[in-house]
């Protein structure tokens, strides 16, 4: 009786393409493994930064470039037009209040003047005539009324005697009508000559003040010419130093041209350009700090300029306390301009690190000290040196900052 034999349900060939199958599952997965960042990197840790998390007082502030410029400039304009015909100085030159700077000629503007002044004085000439005629004709009137008062007395002694002749029968009517008749024909005249020595007067007050209404305006326009005249010779503004003049002897220069800037020397600001991201942060009276020849320097915040161009703004700082010996105009200065007030935080140190991760995590050293391996941060604010941590991380914790590039997807470091 024959006995059934069971058929095996793998052979040998389908046994050893079942091992070739796992172990090209076992290879993929280990490669997988590798590349999904589990894998580990031997680091030596010469070629690594190291540091320890601790707290200490942070202030949030922004590096910015500043150029040193003089306190106050002032720029000298042409007030008139001319051709340059003399330099009394040059750039560089330290400079007085009112010195010259350079003369410039305008035979227009000097004829003027001088048509100016003969105006004025064929005004005077004109305002003495009338006047000697008016006095003249003043005199005239008192001798006149100086005659009238005379008859008037006379009229009034010749009717007074009538009177009492005619009263005590001496003398006929008729001649003491005649004489009371040319009595009050005397005060009539007398009346008439009063008014019209008052109304002369009044004339001759109102004349008087218009000639001498019109010799003002025509001496201020006169005085307006020479101005204009004596504005050819250019001169500095305030005490200082020329630190530009762009003029030329011979070359002609027209009304309002810029000729130069004279600078005030006895202090100095610092213009400051800064990212337009930081334009709300900015405000007068914030602070900046810089250092120059080992020591520190203060610098406050006047002035705010709004205005954008290129995605940046500007703002002028002046020093308080010292100001550093020796400093220039157009010397560049780095200052750390501070945004908010000191506190106590959590503090890494700024490096390369921030670059790779982001700032979401970073690689923290064991506690032995022989491997670093990833933990998830979050970072708040930052200053030139630091980052403050605000979750994360604890005071003590070492981390590496350089940075990640060489490190690829690694989750663990072997420190050596």
């Amino acid at each position: 009786m024959d006995v059934p034999l069971k058929k095996k349900k793998f052979s040998n060939q389908k046994l050893g393409l079942i091992g070739g199958v796992l172990a090209i599952i076992a290879l993929i997965l280990y490669v997988i493994l590798q590349t999904s960042g589990g894998s580990k990197l031997n680091v030596e840790t010469e070629r690594i930064s190291i540091h320890t998390v601790n707290k200490a007082i942070f202030q949030e502030n922004i590096p910015v470039n500043g150029i040193v410029l003089p306190i106050t400039t002032i720029y000298l304009d042409a007030l008139e037009g001319g051709r340059v015909e003399e330099k009394f100085v040059e750039d560089g030159a330290i400079l007085e209040q009112g010195q010259p700077i350079l003369r410039l000629s305008n035979t227009d503007l000097e004829l003027s003047l001088i048509n100016q002044e003969t105006s004025v004085y064929n005004l005077l000439t004109q305002m003495q005539i009338s006047q000697n005629a008016a006095r003249q004709n003043t005199i005239n009137r008192q001798n006149q009324f100086t005659d009238v008062e005379n008859s008037l007395i006379e009229a009034k002694r010749v009717y007074n005697l009538n009177k009492r002749l005619y009263d005590n029968g001496a003398i006929g009517r008729m001649d003491y009508e005649s004489s009371h008749n040319n009595f009050e024909y005397q005060k009539e005249r007398m009346k008439l000559a009063k008014r019209v020595l008052s109304e002369d007067t009044i004339s001759t007050q109102v004349e008087n003040n218009q000639a001498k209404n019109s010799y003002i305006r025509t001496q201020s326009a006169l005085e307006l010419m020479r101005k204009k005249v004596g504005d050819l010779v250019v001169r500095a503004p305030i005490d200082g130093q020329l630190t530009s003049l762009d003029a030329e002897i011979g070359q002609s220069i027209t009304k309002g041209t810029r000729l130069g800037q004279v600078d005030v020397t006895i202090g100095y600001k610092v213009r400051v350009d800064i990212d337009e991201h930081y334009i709300s942060r900015i405000y007068n009276g914030q602070t900046g700090t810089f250092t120059l020849n080992n020591k520190n320097y203060t610098l406050t915040i006047k002035k705010v300029f709004t205005q954008v161009t290129n995605g940046r703004f500007q703002v002028d700082m002046k020093f308080e306390g010292d100001v550093p010996k020796g400093i220039r105009r157009g010397q560049n200065l780095q200052i750390r301009v501070a945004l908010s007030a000191e506190k106590e935080a959590l503090l890494v140190s700024k490096g390369g690190f921030f670059q790779k991760t982001g700032g979401n995590w970073i690689f923290k050293i064991s506690e032995e000290g022989s491997t670093a391996y990833k933990v998830n941060i979050r970072l708040g604010s930052q200053n030139t040196e630091y980052y403050e941590v605000l979750e994360g991380l604890n005071p003590g914790d070492k981390v590496v900052t350089s940075s990640y590039d060489s490190f690829g997807d690694t989750e663990e470091l072997i420190l050596k």
